[in-house]
């Protein structure tokens, strides 16, 4: 798979919702009306390192990485209790290797709120990455509707 097709995919089957690129990554959030300022996170694919998440290795040529926001029980059920926060500029402290391939991962930096990631997914991964995507979809939209009340 590539950036491109994952982003269209959740374009073509996420209603409402709209492409923002920022701080190197292009993100899909949630924004019906664009009634917020950029919407809320459904999820992004970063492409190149950043100053404070360096630990993917996306300095490797053509490696990216999917993040995603799901819900803490999901998180918990994937792998295991939330970690606590790293402090600014590091890493998550858990036993991973976050430049690891095709693999569903805790997010480096943002595992503490319930972020995951894969570095580059094959078709197989994307499609059992289909039900996280729906979630992190229905969590943005709870996220929305609460901002805008």
């Amino acid at each position: 798979m590539t950036p491109d097709e994952i982003l269209g995919y959740c374009l073509s089957t996420l209603e409402e919702t709209v492409p923002v690129s920022s701080w190197g990554e292009r993100g899909i959030f949630y924004n019906p009306g664009g009634k917020l300022k950029r919407g809320v996170y459904v999820l992004t694919v970063k492409e190149k390192d950043g100053e404070n998440d360096k630990s993917s290795h996306l300095d490797r040529a053509g490696v990216y990485r999917v993040n995603l926001g799901l819900r803490r029980e999901t998180f918990r059920r994937l792998f295991g209790p939330l970690p606590p926060r790293p402090p600014k500029g590091g890493v998550t402290d858990l036993p991973c290797d976050f430049s690891a391939l095709d693999a569903l991962l805790p997010h480096p930096v943002y595992a503490w709120m319930g972020w995951a990631c894969v570095l580059n997914p094959s078709r197989q991964t994307f499609e059992e990455l289909r039900p996280l995507i729906a979630e992190s979809y229905e969590y943005a939209r709870e996220k929305y509707a609460k901002r805008v009340k």
